[in-house]
């Protein structure tokens, strides 16, 4: 290796030194620094300063420009004459230099106070961008100094310091360069490997099922620790220890070390291990093991420096995270962009759910997304599935629900499900997933108007959990399949009740006509043919005309009555002329029941009153039909706008609100945004309330 000199700073000469070659830019620095120091060249010196320089000494610390030269000129004026006589580099790394000198009182001062030339001094400086970043002092006194600082390091200590700051530095730079997290973890693995040293080195991850996930291995057994291998962590292994302390452990003596991890340690010859927790924002995510196989177990200290490192590899992870969180919101927010886009479009169910079930797989990187609908018959039917070809369920299979597995479980309950084991599950559903394979599953309620509809089941065949959080991610997606489905039935519920309405206006047309040619147009008929005989009758003076007069007199008059009862079934005259109240109590006066009348209305708006007058002519013929009540009781009053009719009867119940009648009703409501609800417990009499829109 090639040499290089090295020039001390002893006002009584200069000494040549070798070292090896490479290090004349950092020794150009710590030069300066030095005489600098000797010829009392403050403001040069605080020019060498990082702005964030940290001098430690004694134990003491201090940080900054301003703190590290108070400091240097306390040593000055506590020591007038002292000078720094450099005797050797112990050890370059990267930016670390390590050096070794003695302090000299050049003022000649013998006293007890002066400093000795058998103290040496060893100074470890940190450099960045040519400025000395961090300074680090060692004395050790001689028996005749009276300071009694504390003892230098050996050169091995020194260089020792050097290289793991080095190795800091080297994983700091990577960290920055925001690397995969395997090539972080890799480089982790091996610089604290070769630093301690040690054998063997791992980083594991912990799983949320009491497992752990090799992450990196190095080292001469680093094949009987594949990366992606799972371990369980129960018994005695340090690995183990720090996933139920949060804290350091060392084994010295693995013969007494248990468990699936420390079995296996001791069968591929590992005699003792250290490992570290690695901490993630709070949170215990993983674990640096080091391992040696000799009989010599790792020495004190190991642990403080390796948890540097696993500092360094919290920060990259909590960066990792932070970053992947944010990709990760970016695609679930574009996600639901594309799946409210398909629903605000009015897009076709089958499209929709084909769309939803494709993001939810795509979004949380599973094989198969399932949507199913639940049926009253406690069935399931699948109204989409995607994923790959040998996990899809045709859609429109129906599957009962019944034992364990999440869909079967959110029918039961109403909230989310996961099941992580999925080879303990049964039923239809749960047979069914196993023969495919599936090893986890979570599923989140899919909830319409206040109703269970179904849910959406998100499967995978790999064996990690789903990561927490998986049940909210889907329930996204769920409410956007909830509004799709309002609006879908809102739509179809609006063109069944159009068409019902177009039906019952065609219905009623026939029957007007009907009654009219059945009723008074006979009547009128009959009383035209009458008074033609009554006319020739009196023409030919026949006895039989003033009889055949009244008789066209009847039929006219009978005329009369059939078109006001025609005329009634349309809108009586009795609520146009009375009110609401005049024409419940008509309704009344021909119930074969006692009702009690409580309407307490005034005028109202046409439609309001005859949409009112039509509900309860609606519920006391269901009473006087079949109820089998012994009273009613109907009851109209505006509160805040809302005109709120009441029929209530004390009968057998068991009404059934889809009946022709009362689903009229609820269409004429409808059309005015009104409300129709209908309770009929058997047993329990029946209450038919409607709330209309009365505005001022």
């Amino acid at each position: 290796m090639e040499a290089a000199e090295i020039v001390s700073f002893a006002d009584r000469g200069a000494a040549k030194l070798t070292v090896p070659a490479g290090v004349s830019r950092l020794r150009s620095i710590v030069e300066g620094h030095l005489h600098d120091f000797n010829t009392r060249d403050f403001e040069a010196m605080a020019q060498r300063f990082d702005e964030d320089i940290e001098i430690s000494v004694d134990a003491g610390v201090v940080h900054g420009v301003e703190a590290a030269r108070a400091y240097v000129n306390g040593v000055i004026s506590a020591y007038p004459g002292v000078c720094a006589d450099l005797q050797r580099v112990v050890a370059v790394s990267d930016d670390t230099i390590v050096v070794e000198y003695k302090l000299v009182n050049a003022s000649g001062d013998t006293s007890d106070q002066a400093w000795r030339l058998d103290g040496p001094v060893c100074e470890i400086f940190e450099i960045r961008d040519g400025r000395i970043l961090g300074l680090r002092s060692y004395y050790a006194p001689a028996e005749t100094d009276r300071t009694g600082l504390a003892n230098v390091p050996s050169r091995a200590e020194a260089a020792r310091i050097a290289e793991e700051q080095a190795a800091l530095r080297r994983v700091a730079t990577l960290v920055t360069r925001v690397p995969a997290p395997a090539e972080m973890f890799d480089a982790v693995a091996a610089e604290v490997g070769k630093l301690l040293p040690a054998e063997d080195t791992a980083m594991l991850r912990y799983e949320g099922d009491g497992t752990a996930t090799v992450v990196a291995s190095w080292g001469k057994r680093a094949h009987d620790f594949r990366v992606g291998a799972r371990l369980t962590l129960e018994g005695h292994n340090v690995t183990g220890i720090v996933y139920r302390t949060g804290r350091p452990a060392r084994i010295d003596n693995y013969a007494t070390a248990t468990g699936a991890i420390g079995t296996h340690l001791r069968e591929v010859g590992t005699r003792s291990a250290v490992a570290c927790p690695i901490v993630v924002e709070g949170r215990l995510w993983g674990v640096m093991v080091a391992a040696q196989g000799v009989a010599e177990p790792l020495s004190e200290g190991t642990e403080p420096r390796m948890s540097a490192f696993t500092e360094l590899v919290a920060t990259a992870m909590s960066n990792t995270e932070a970053r992947a969180e944010g990709a990760r919101l970016a695609e679930e927010q574009a996600a639901l962009r594309r799946v409210a886009t398909a629903v605000a479009t009015a897009s076709a169910p089958v499209q929709i759910f084909a769309v939803v079930a494709e993001e939810v797989a795509r979004l949380l990187d599973v094989e198969d997304a399932k949507i199913y609908r639940y049926e009253d018959d406690a069935t399931a039917t699948v109204v989409a599935d995607w994923g790959t070809p040998d996990f899809i369920i045709a859609v429109g299979t129906r599957l009962a629900l019944r034992g364990v597995n999440v869909a079967s479980e959110v029918f039961r309950t109403g909230r989310p499900a996961r099941l992580d084991d999925y080879s303990k599950a049964t039923g239809p559903i749960g047979l069914r997933m196993r023969k495919l394979d599936v090893r986890v599953a979570v599923a989140s309620p899919i909830v319409v108007d206040g109703r269970l509809w179904g849910c959406i089941v998100a499967a995978t065949r790999k064996a990690r959990p789903l990561p927490a959080g998986t049940e909210l991610r889907i329930g996204e997606f769920t409410e956007l399949v909830a509004t799709a489905i309002s609006n879908i039935e809102a739509r179809s519920e609006l063109a069944a009740s159009r068409a019902r309405i177009v039906a019952a206006t065609d219905d009623e047309r026939r029957r007007v006509v009907r009654d009219l040619h059945d009723g008074a147009q006979q009547r009128l008929v009959h009383t035209i043919v009458t008074l033609k005989l009554a006319r020739r009758a009196l023409e030919q003076g026949d006895e039989a005309a003033p009889t055949l007069l009244a008789q066209a007199l009847d039929h006219a008059e009978q005329a009369n009555v059939e078109l006001r009862e025609l005329a009634h079934g349309i809108l009586p005259a009795v609520l146009t002329r009375g009110g609401l109240r005049a024409g419940v109590e008509a309704l009344a006066s021909r119930m074969p029941v006692p009702v009690v009348i409580r309407v307490s209305v005034g005028r109202l708006p046409a439609a309001a009153a005859a949409t009112a007058y039509f509900v309860a002519a609606e519920a006391l013929t269901n009473v006087a039909k079949h109820a089998r009540a012994g009273r009613a009781e109907v009851t109209a009053r505006v509160e805040n706008g809302t005109l709120r009719v009441r029929v209530r009867d004390d009968g057998v119940g068991g009404a059934r609100p889809d009946g022709s009648g009362l689903v009229g009703l609820g269409d004429r409501l409808a059309a005015l945004d009104g409300r129709l609800r209908v309770e009929s417990p058997p047993g329990r009499g029946t209450l038919v309330a409607a709330d209309i829109p009365c505005p001022a």
